[in-house]
Order: C-alpha cells, then sequence, then structure tokens
C-alpha cells in the first residue's frame, strides 16, 4: 500500500509539476518576444516530455536503469498506440506531407538509432553525446528552414501546440515562479514515483522493466495526453500529431541522451527481446497510417487502441 501510494503520490506530482513547469516556460518565453513557432518546437516539447526526462534521470542515479529505459520505451510506445490511437478515435488526424516527411522522417532516424543503441546492449556517453548532437541538428535546421521559408504548415502547427498550453499567459514574476515551482514538484514527484514503483516491483513479482514500460511510462506520457485532449477541443487534432512525433523525438535523443551522460545504462534483456521491436512497429504503424491518405481516421485510431491492449495484456498477463 505505501509503495502504491507513492506511486500514485510520484505520478500526480509529475503530472501537476509538468503543466506548471510548461505553462511557466512558455509565459516566459512570450514575454520575451520569443515566435510562437519556437516555443512550440522546442519549449512545448521539452516541457511535455519533462516528467520522463526527471523520472528517467532519477531512476538511473537510483540504480534502477531498467526502470529509465523501460520509461523511454514504453511512452513512445504509448504515446503513438495510447495518445495517437485515443484522439484519432476521439476526431480523424489531418497529416500535412511536408511537416511530416521532416519531423515524421526524424522519428523514425530516432527510432533507428535507439534499435541500434539497445541491440549493442549499452547506452554510454559517446552514444548519450550522439543522440544530443542529432536532436541539437535537427532542431537547429528546423528553426532556419521555417524562418527562411513563408509560413509552413510545419509552423502553423508548432505555434498551435505552443497556444494548446494550457491556462493563461502569466506576467513575468508569476511565470518564473511558476517554472522553478513545476520543476521542483516535478523533481520531488520522480523521487517519489522511482521509489514507489521499484517498492512495488518487488511487492508484486514484477520486474522494474515492466513496471517502466506500463505505469511510469503511462503516468509521465499525462502532458502530451492533456495537450492532444486540449487541441481535439479547439478542433486542431493535428497538434496531437506534432506532439507525439515531438516526444517521441525528444524521449529519445534527449532523455536517453541526457541520462546516458550523467549515468550509462545497460540494455535488460526484456527490452531487446519485445519491447524495443513493438516500440519500432509502432512507428512504423503511424509511418504507413500517416501516409495512406494523409490521414489518420477512426479506424486506425481504433486499430492502435487494440494493439495497445493487446501489448498491455502481453507484459501483464
Amino acid at each position: 500500500m505505501i509503495a502504491m501510494g507513492l506511486v500514485l503520490l510520484g505520478l500526480a506530482g509529475l503530472v501537476v509539476g509538468g503543466e506548471m513547469l510548461v505553462r511557466g516556460s512558455v509565459s516566459v518565453a512570450k514575454a520575451f518576444g520569443i515566435p510562437p513557432m519556437v516555443i512550440g518546437l522546442t519549449l512545448v516539447g521539452f516541457g511535455t516530455s519533462s516528467p520522463e526526462l526527471v523520472t528517467s534521470l532519477q531512476a538511473a542515479l537510483s540504480g534502477a536503469p531498467d526502470l529509465a529505459i523501460g520509461n523511454v520505451v514504453g511512452s513512445n510506445i504509448g504515446n503513438v498506440l495510447l495518445i495517437l490511437g485515443l484522439t484519432a478515435l476521439l476526431a480523424p488526424i489531418a497529416v500535412h506531407p511536408a511537416a511530416f516527411r521532416r519531423d515524421g522522417g526524424v522519428m523514425v532516424l530516432a527510432t533507428v538509432l535507439c534499435l541500434g543503441a539497445v541491440l549493442i546492449g549499452e547506452i554510454g556517453r559517446a552514444v548519450g553525446l550522439g543522440f544530443l548532437l542529432v536532436l541539437a541538428a535537427y532542431l537547429a535546421f528546423t528553426l532556419i528552414t521555417e524562418r527562411r521559408a513563408a509560413r509552413t504548415a510545419a509552423a502553423a502547427v508548432y505555434e498551435a501546440e505552443a497556444e494548446a498550453v494550457p491556462g493563461p499567459d502569466q506576467r513575468m514574476g508569476v511565470a518564473l515562479l511558476l517554472t522553478v515551482a513545476g520543476l521542483a514538484i516535478t523533481i520531488l514527484g520522480a523521487r517519489g514515483l522511482v521509489s514507489g514503483a521499484v517498492s512495488l516491483a518487488q511487492a508484486v513479482g514484477l520486474s522494474e522493466t515492466v513496471i517502466g514500460l506500463t505505469i511510469v511510462a503511462i503516468g509521465t506520457s499525462m502532458p502530451e495526453l492533456v495537450t492532444s485532449i486540449i487541441a481535439i477541443r479547439k478542433n486542431q487534432a493535428e497538434v496531437a500529431l506534432g506532439n507525439v512525433l515531438g516526444s517521441n523525438i525528444f524521449n529519445v535523443l534527449c532523455i536517453l541522451g541526457i541520462t546516458a551522460l550523467v549515468q550509462p545504462m545497460v540494455i535488460p534483456a526484456e527490452i531487446v527481446a519485445l519491447d524495443i521491436w513493438v516500440m519500432c512497429a509502432s512507428a512504423l504503424m503511424l509511418v504507413v497510417f500517416a501516409w495512406t491518405g494523409w490521414r489518420i481516421g477512426r479506424r486506425e485510431g481504433g486499430i492502435m487502441l487494440a494493439c495497445y491492449a493487446a501489448y498491455l495484456a502481453w507484459l501483464l498477463i
């Protein structure tokens, strides 16, 4: 009961703290006159992935690398099959070809790089640095090309992501306080979640990897779900696709990159045997569904959700 209580409190802290961090940092950026396109591409993508980052760092530093890696892999699977599937089931998603070719291509690249690192058997500091350099190159290329071009579909999606951040813009002082408080709550939530998850795994006889792939991954992906639901209410379902693509790119290149730089990790055998392949299959499914008519409809959303339910059943039953 104590372990479950820590998990629930930790998840609540991550959700609340992550939302405060995103709202505060976006308000600060707007106050400094940073364009919405830049905010959507960088701060929103990084901010909604902050629970995964803090949790993976905390897990790796606490001697639970299986939890850290399971969190990233499970989050990427859940982003596509659960969050995007649910979004498409509620409101069909229009896919902008040019934007998807670039951002979807980078997501596929990040997935392939993650697969390569997993098959090697460890993620060391050199690999972590390489991931971060690829992320920096992607962000720099995107910002430069979007600024040089006229208003594009991709820029419109990034701007919509910035506008989808919940809550009104705050004054500078309040925004800074909100950012710091959000970061602190996120860190405390991650500590509680990792501690509770390790204890829960021992109590119920599941591995830390499975706990990371399920409870932790779903919990840390809640900011992406909130953003997607807000986008649906604003009739901007395409924002959910951009949010998922950005989150999956950040999860691999940023979170695994930073975590490996701080604490190199050995890949759990369970990830090699099954979960990395499920992550690759979900990315491939997304690409196929997006390319067929440049639209992800309710049928595709239902298939994604059914696949996610089958995956969870395989892990837990």
